[in-house]
């Protein structure tokens, strides 16, 4: 068996470096499969989603919008943004400390196209030695034929992904008929063949060469695994030595250990690592390698577990379980906690008015009719809830301020639902109210609600008077 398995892994090497990774079976391939599709429809589906008449999730960068179910978040909301991504990081690492690289394993895009195209693959061209017979033989019509049959399903996977990607960013039920009359922006097109792109290359030729040279993860997360942290482990006190025998031997007696070096648990890894080498940054935590070892084990009448999810400390210590509760662990729990429960308290708390007053710098003020004194601004009013409001504005910081807004000149506006409106403002003040120069004010909005002001919001600004 080690003749045959060496003999192996020399061809799996050969082609370039390219790995051919073998098909596997058993319960960690079986959560893969659950989770490429459990990931890829939230992905297609999401955008396809409705919510009170509108797209659910829907990112509308031209309208400076984003659409999070009953959410709208305007720029002026980036903060919520930035502590959903804290959030997530804090998650990340926060498992990372419990299992590893879990994410990397069963939820990365990457591993998950790889997966998907691997699949592509293995129905068109056949298993491993199938595919290393194909790319070694010669040019000839059939591998013509094969490879572009191939190519072919891989870029429809791939368009239909970076038709996806635009749908967040667009209404998707419009891109359609968009692309079909080729009606999509410039920069939507580019988006739509980049992210297609990008996907048939990374996922159908680069592989695990992002995950070894190219993803920031795999380098940093060292720093957040400990002798506790559970990942694959090759139990070498158990296995080694290594080497080929028969059933019947009593390979303990000949000096053996249980691994027979079959290298299946090389041929399945889709990094191409050797987990009997130690734990490697280049490994992804699929479990690959445990599936294609616990038949052999099976078929030897040998235990199960000569490849398994452990910790350093629980092999050492050749205790079963993992140590969870620890520092690490708690000081990342105790963070996401924090941060989530604020976010989610600032979200209820969130006042759905919002209110920006910009001065008109070319004129500062000036006097008009009826021994006034106005300064003109431009006022904002965001209105993120569902429900219209209507708004009564006013001001204060002054003796005798009036306020005009909008083309009316009226004190009260009205705001449509998850809308802007830029208006004119005008402030006025009684020549003889306060001396030259700036005076700070304080300009109010409120709802117009038969239950009371039930929406209020202030913005400091200045009201200057001139000599």
């Amino acid at each position: 068996m080690s003749t045959h398995g060496n003999s192996a892994l020399h061809v799996m090497h050969d082609m370039r470096g390219k790995i051919y990774a073998r098909s596997v079976q058993g319960r960690y391939a079986r959560w893969r499969v659950i989770m490429v599709l459990l990931t890829q429809a939230v992905f297609y589906g999401t955008p396809w989603l409705q919510w009170n008449d509108r797209q659910a999730v829907l990112f509308d960068l031209g309208a400076r919008k984003f659409y999070l179910f009953g959410l709208v978040l305007w720029p002026q909301d980036v903060v919520y943004l930035a502590a959903l991504l804290i959030i997530s990081a804090l998650s990340l690492f926060l498992f990372t400390a419990i299992a590893g690289r879990l994410f990397c394993a069963y939820a990365c895009p990457q591993t998950v196209y790889t997966e998907i195209f691997m699949w592509i693959e293995r129905k068109v061209e056949g298993d491993r030695i199938a595919r290393i017979r194909l790319d070694s033989a010669p040019f000839s019509l059939r591998k013509l034929r094969i490879k572009a049959t191939k190519h072919a399903a891989w870029l429809a996977v791939a368009g239909w992904t970076g038709y996806t990607f635009i749908g967040y960013f667009a209404p998707i039920r419009e891109l359609g008929m968009a692309a079909v009359t080729l009606q999509l922006g410039p920069w939507q097109w580019f988006w739509m063949l980049f992210y297609s792109f990008a996907t048939w290359g990374n996922a159908g030729f680069m592989r695990e060469t992002v995950c070894k040279y190219m993803c920031p993860y795999a380098r940093f997360q060292s720093v957040m695994v400990d002798r506790d942290t559970l990942v694959v482990t090759y139990d070498r006190e158990r296995g080694d030595p290594r080497g080929g025998r028969s059933r019947k031997a009593d390979h303990h007696a000949a000096g053996l250990g249980d691994c027979v070096d079959c290298h299946l648990c090389v041929q399945v890894c889709p990094t191409g690592i050797d987990i009997r080498d130690g734990l490697q940054y280049m490994c992804i935590g699929c479990g690959a390698c445990i599936d294609a070892c616990e038949p052999v084990m099976d078929k030897m009448q040998y235990p199960r577990g000569l490849i398994r999810y452990t910790s350093e400390r629980a092999m050492q210590s050749r205790r079963p379980g993992v140590r969870v509760l620890r520092p690490r662990v708690l000081a990342y729990g105790a963070l996401l906690l924090v941060l989530a429960s604020g976010l989610m308290a600032a979200l209820a708390m969130r006042n759905p008015l919002r209110m920006d007053v910009l001065r008109d710098r070319g004129v500062l003020g000036r006097e008009v009719a009826g021994g006034l004194v106005e300064n003109v601004y431009q006022l904002q009013l965001i209105n993120t809830s569902r429900e219209p409001l209507s708004l009564r504005l006013s001001a204060s910081g002054m003796d005798g301020l009036t306020v005009l807004a909008g083309r009316e000149g009226t004190d009260t506006v009205l705001v449509p639902p998850e809308s802007n409106r830029l208006m004119p403002l005008a402030l006025r003040a009684p020549l003889g109210a306060s001396g030259p120069g700036a005076h700070p004010i304080r300009l109010r909005a409120q709802s117009r609600q038969a239950s009371g002001f039930a929406v209020r919001v202030e913005e400091p600004s200045s009201f200057y008077i001139p000599e």
